[in-house]
């Protein structure tokens, strides 16, 4: 075979070959400069390997237009002729996980998996025993809880690998007259030991008419978010290759399955609108614009979406009933999920007074709102949701994504001109429509704050305002301070750190604010005196009490990436200039680029250079900025941002003794001495901040609230991809709104009968497997039962070689480093 190629230093030089004897013709590929090449050249086909014998040649050219020079390689090729396909049969068998959805071809794999991701825990050092009688909520003993129970919880890896090392309980103390117990269609309590009410339960897959259908409908809706059209296209090609058996398939197009997703009776919440205007006084001439504009909230009833959270069996292996004080062995109290800390406690104690409480179950309602934008490029689509959440569900469930938290509203979002940005009356209605639009939304559970009400499963139940999940911004509209001051105590804005301040209350702003004019409201004391909490119009509820910590606005994004990152740079331009501090700075990024691969730490190619930093972003750079920086800062520098970090990690715990707490309480004794070195080297001229400033409530609100990672403001970022971001991009972007309210109804009803579907024990294996085993004789059907009991029982360490064909190349499973980080001991002072 020839090649001809011209070495003309012409532009218009020739660059392909062909060959006279088998016609085919080729392109000569360029190889950039700095490439290794090799005269010999080796190619794979189809497995087979060839190496072309004949020399290659290179030649050299110069391009007049860009000044480089082009590297054209010819090679001799020999023309590769296609061969016939080979065809693999579909194998039907599978091995399915029952803890989690994963499928496996062979015996060896579900072994592995089983071993490595689903090991079996060691027993618990003790079992806590709740009083006489204590049921939860769907009906389970907790005197029967063992550690197969924990075993079975599908997210039971997310609690395993949460904290390693969590302080042993020898001790729980369950309140005695909250104690959830059952009750009958009247109300009247059960007697200890009666049999309990059976619960109703729809027989079937209705509205599906099989596995097949249901599933289905859930992968195309909800994992692949597949659009109408492509639905339409899937089911004619489904069609046409059933027509030669009389068959159709399981959808005649999108709209009979979104019909037939409609009719699920389960989870069903729907949405409802109320409208708010301006009624105060108007100009009779040239009024604003604002002053006659009609706003509509979109919510769904709250009564409605808790009795379906607390009638939901996923929830079993992960509920409250009771609020509970738990003691080490030495008399100490361990705060770990909601219902362990001392609020719910006093919550239960204050309502024990009626009489008529006695034996309700206590249900503290935790709501968290947050502006998220799903479109920059298209005029800033802004969306307002509004998430509910209840205490009794534990904090891992909560961060699990299992629908503990649900959105429940989407509130207004007033927009004007720029003139009246400034405008108070303007500002003053838009602080009121968020309040009275809160207060609406919620105003269904109030008949039920005080007396019980009884659910479906025959429980008394009382709610109450539990925590509100928000970050500074939004804890100052919710408590209605200035931007600056302390939404929890009556510290002053200029210097926050001063001292220990009293706590804001309800009561105080009410007396300040019937003395006081709006003037002196606002510059002495921090508070908008013309807006009214939505917390006042519900018992016992005290929004300057209600305010959660916020693990990821006030510490990880906020003290960490805003403050200590921002700072030091800071401190390096002023310290050597900038020419040399960005030398330093670039210094540092390679350093943090060096970081060797270990679990758990993340990879930064080029250090910390990157423009938009996400939450995760932060919390890895905080794993390995410590020694990145030492050496370029005082060791103060190092001493605060060390500090910081012990706090961070100790509070982060999913449980936390009286141990941990006194650490905590080191730690920022600690971060407020050494951080001076900010003021002292000129970075600051003083340091008096709201979100540095939260840190000194921590340990009161993980006394009041338990570990503050449930109830961090992460959980309902996560949540605006599944309930407002992900429904807007399958919207056609007109209305878009009342699209996205139509797909998260969607989802609750597929979530709520995955659930019923599960419990009931109707989704074991795979759709293919229960037709395969329906259609086996039953004798080979009790055999291959047989073989998947074994492999999901047997405890054979050996894998075989067949394991390998699930290994997809990606991360090996298993569990992963303790988030829990014990920092080095220091010497004493």
């Amino acid at each position: 075979m020839s090649a001809s190629t011209s070495a003309s230093t012409s532009a218009s030089a020739p660059t392909s070959m062909s060959s006279s004897t088998s016609g085919h013709q080729y392109t000569a590929e360029k190889c950039a400069l700095g490439w290794s090449l090799r005269e010999d050249c080796e190619e794979r086909r189809g497995g087979e390997e060839r190496l072309l014998s004949q020399p290659a040649r290179f030649h050299f050219r110069r391009c007049p237009k860009i000044k480089i020079r082009e590297l054209i390689l010819d090679v001799p090729l020999t023309p590769i002729m296609p061969r016939a396909c080979a065809r693999t049969q579909h194998n039907p068998l599978r091995f399915s996980c029952d803890l989690c959805s994963r499928l496996f071809t062979t015996q060896s794999g579900i072994k592995r998996h089983a071993q490595q991701m689903h090991p079996r825990p060691p027993p618990p050092t003790t079992i806590p025993i709740p009083p006489h009688n204590s049921h939860d909520s769907h009906g389970h003993n907790h005197n029967e809880n063992t550690a197969s129970d924990i075993d079975n919880c599908q997210d039971a890896h997310l609690l395993r690998n949460e904290n390693t090392e969590t302080p042993a309980v020898a001790h729980v103390e369950y309140h005695k007259v909250f104690n959830a117990t059952p009750c009958n269609k009247n109300g009247s309590n059960t007697p200890a030991g009666a049999e309990l009410l059976p619960r109703d339960v729809e027989e079937g897959w209705s509205p599906f008419r099989n596995r097949v259908e249901f599933e289905l409908a859930e992968f195309l809706f909800v994992e692949e978010q597949m659009g109408q059209q492509k639905i339409n296209r899937l089911m004619d090609l489904w069609a046409a290759t059933l027509l030669k058996h009389g068959d159709s398939p399981p959808f005649a197009n999108y709209k009979d399955m979104h019909n037939v997703i409609d009719s699920i009776p389960l989870g069903d919440a729907p949405w409802k609108c109320f409208s708010v205007k301006y009624t105060g006084e108007i100009p009779q001439h040239n009024p604003s614009t604002w002053m006659s504009q009609v706003h509509e909230i979109y919510y769904r009833d709250p009564d409605t979406v808790i009795r379906q959270m607390l009638d939901n069996p996923e929830f079993a292996d992960g509920f409250d009933p009771i609020p509970r004080n738990a003691f080490d062995a030495k008399g100490k109290q361990v705060f770990s999920d909601f219902m362990t800390g001392n609020w719910a406690w006093r919550q239960a104690d204050k309502l024990a007074e009626n009489p008529n409480n006695k034996g309700a179950m206590l249900v503290p309602v935790i709501a968290g709102s947050d502006k998220t934008t799903v479109s920059v490029g298209t005029g800033q689509n802004e969306y307002y949701p509004l998430y509910l959440s209840i205490g009794n569900i534990e904090n891992r469930v909560r961060r699990a994504h299992r629908d503990g938290l649900v959105p429940i509203a989407f509130l207004a979002i007033p927009k004007t001109g720029r003139q009246y940005d400034d405008d108070v009356a303007y500002r003053t209605f838009r602080w009121q429509l968020y309040h009275q639009s809160l207060a609406r939304i919620f105003k269904s559970l109030k008949p039920h704050m005080e007396t019980p009400t009884i659910l479906r499963h025959y429980r008394q139940a009382i709610y109450c305002m539990g925590p509100s999940i928000a970050d500074y911004p939004e804890q100052a509209l919710l408590a209605g301070i200035v931007q600056g001051w302390c939404p929890r105590c009556q510290a002053v804005n200029k210097d926050l750190d001063d001292g220990d301040s009293a706590r804001r209350t309800r009561e105080l702003t009410d007396i300040l604010a019937s003395v006081y004019d709006l003037k002196v409201l606002h510059e002495k004391h921090g508070i908008h005196g013309d807006i009214i909490p939505f917390t006042n119009d519900f018992p016992n509820a005290d929004i300057h009490e209600l305010l959660a910590p916020d693990l990821l606005h006030q510490l990880i994004k906020g003290t960490f990436k805003d403050h200590l990152v921002t700072w030091v740079g800071e401190y390096l331009v002023i310290k050597h200039g900038a020419p040399a501090a960005n030398k330093i700075m670039d210094d540092i990024d390679r350093r943090i680029a060096a970081t060797p691969p270990f679990p758990g730490l993340r990879h930064f190619y080029e250090g910390r250079r990157f423009k938009q930093w996400t939450g995760d972003d932060s919390k890895a750079l905080m794993k390995v900025y410590l020694p990145a920086i030492a050496g370029h800062v005082p060791d103060d520098m190092v001493q605060a941002i060390a500090a910081f970090l012990d706090f961070c990690y100790l509070v982060r715990r999913s449980t936390i003794d009286h141990n941990v707490l006194t650490h905590i309480e080191d730690a920022l004794t600690r971060f407020y001495k050494y951080r001076e070195i900010f003021t002292t080297t000129g970075v600051r001229l003083t340091i008096s901040l709201p979100r540095q400033h939260s840190m000194k409530h921590y340990i009161h609100l993980i006394q009041e609230y338990g570990a503050p990672n449930g109830l961090c403001s992460s959980i309902t970022e996560s949540k605006h991809i599944k309930a407002v971001k992900e429904p807007w991009r399958r919207s056609s972007r007109y209305e878009a709104l009342g699209q996205m309210l139509k797909t998260n109804q969607r989802l609750s009803k597929l979530a709520a009968a995955r659930a019923h579907f599960k419990t009931r024990g109707m989704l074991c294996g795979t759709a293919l497997s229960d037709e395969l085993h329906q259609l086996l004789p039953s004798e080979l059907h009790e055999e291959l039962l047989g073989e998947e009991r074994e492999v999901r029982e047997g405890d054979d360490d050996v894998v075989g070689e067949a394991a390998r064909e699930d290994d997809d190349g990606g991360p090996v499973d298993g569990m992963k480093v303790a988030t829990t980080v014990d920092m080095a001991k220091r010497p004493h002072e």
